[in-house]
């Protein structure tokens, strides 16, 4: 059985660890939570820090539990927010859940009957018929303002310049998270919570209660905030959050996602976000130095990374897909790929829409490319013929090499033709 604290350790993932954690979790099987936000259908690759400390608990022999925030997702956590979040009402939350179940479900092992099998549950389950005198008296008077007005979520926010303050609703959602921590003491035995450093003032409100309240005995754990290189925000694109939901990230970008990481941010990545050895992915480190150029670390943590989360069919299709751009693909990789990865390859790329009856009666790729495409593609017939004879034109990466060459080309996934001018000036020609 692996040392869980130490796993963690040479992994990267420690930020903060209260004094005696190492030892319960050596003494016994231990139950662990972490909280995860479910104001979204699907979890964002901001989550997998603590997916992966789940996934990590889980090999080392203890029972891991996913705490869906239903309760504290209708109030907001000020945890590094400057301003208070939208609300959401029980359905949309319902949904939110069982979509997040079935992400973990790729990481965690829910269905086995082995007594550390993860479990899924949620806040709102108990938080529901807990009446506001009832909270008051039962854990209110365990935590006093001064102990919470202390916590650094809380100074930062009423120090802020923001006008808007922080509500009482915000205000007291350390003690429902602390609640929380309580509630699963009792009833499942849980002693650990971890998450965030972000994290580290609401998981010891709850140790306290904890203690508190019926004298129990309960840990806390954190991990540091992922950061970039750069000092960029792990996890953002341009185009904003890498989801795990292929329908908001296709496979593709979430697999050029990491492909794209610097070396630096990688040696750091593949240690968290795979389940390698340390001997392995110190060779893959040395491996890759040798030959930089080559990307071998970014290769390996993409392909683990994206298989996890997707599939191995997704993976191949992502990395026929990269070809397409940036290697030297044929048309028979870009017919292999289907049409949500063609869309999602060559979003932003200027489309244009041609009738099925306009693509028949077109005699030459010149009249195509400039007269049908009205001019999108080419602003001229001469300027078309110049570029085919040339040989910087290509369609469905065919090499055009006569301007009077019939339009005899089978469309991808049977609506589609790829037009291409130069190296990097694509078309995608749309037959409907």
């Amino acid at each position: 059985m692996k040392d869980f604290v130490e796993e963690l350790s040479w992994r990267g993932m420690i930020h903060d660890i209260m004094p005696g954690t190492q030892e319960q979790l050596q003494k016994e099987l231990t139950a662990a939570y972490v909280g995860i936000d479910p104001t979204a259908d699907s979890l964002h690759i901001g989550h997998l820090v603590s997916v992966m400390m789940l996934k990590h608990l889980q090999e080392a022999g203890h029972k891991p539990m996913a705490l869906v925030g239903g309760a504290t997702g209708m109030i907001g956590d000020p945890s590094g927010k400057s301003q208070e979040r939208n609300l959401l009402d029980e359905e949309a939350l319902r949904h939110n859940q069982e979509c997040i179940k079935k992400q973990l479900a790729k990481f965690l092992d829910f269905e086995s009957d082995a007594p550390n099998a993860a479990e899924l549950v949620n806040n709102y389950d108990w938080m529901k018929e807990f009446s506001f005198l009832d909270f008051i008296r039962d854990v209110g008077k365990y935590i006093t303002v001064n102990y919470m007005m202390a916590k650094d979520s809380v100074k930062k926010r009423l120090s802020s310049e923001s006008k808007e303050g922080m509500s009482f609703t915000e205000f007291t959602y350390q003690l429902v998270q602390g609640y929380d921590f309580f509630h699963l003491n009792q009833t499942k035995n849980c002693k650990l919570q971890m998450g965030g450093s972000d994290q580290w003032g609401n998981i010891v409100t709850g140790t306290e209660l904890i203690r508190k309240k019926s004298g129990g005995e309960a840990f806390a754990l954190t991990c540091p905030l992922i950061t970039k290189a750069d000092g960029t925000k792990f996890g953002k694109t341009e185009s904003g959050n890498v989801w795990l939901d292929p329908e908001k990230t296709s496979p593709y970008k979430f697999y050029q996602f990491w492909i794209n990481q610097s070396d630096e941010d990688t040696k750091k990545y593949i240690k968290i976000f795979t389940l390698l050895s340390k001997e392995k992915i110190d060779a893959l480190i040395e491996e890759h130095d040798k030959a930089p150029h080559e990307r071998l670390l970014q290769k390996t943590l993409a392909e683990d990374i994206t298989v996890r989360v997707h599939s191995r069919e997704d993976l191949d299709m992502a990395i026929k897909a990269s070809k397409i751009l940036f290697g030297k693909s044929v048309t028979e990789e870009l017919k292999a790929i289907n049409e949500n990865t063609l869309l999602s390859v060559f979003e932003g790329v200027p489309q244009v829409e041609i009738s099925k009856e306009n693509l028949k009666s077109t005699e030459t790729v010149t009249d195509l490319l400039s007269t049908v495409t009205d001019g999108k593609v080419f602003a001229s017939k001469g300027e078309a013929k110049r570029l085919i004879k040339g040989g910087g034109v290509s369609i469905n990466k065919e090499k055009l090499n006569d301007p009077d060459q019939p339009v005899a080309f089978e469309l991808l996934q049977g609506k589609y033709l790829l037009a291409q001018k130069g190296k990097k000036n694509y078309y995608l020609i749309k037959v409907v």
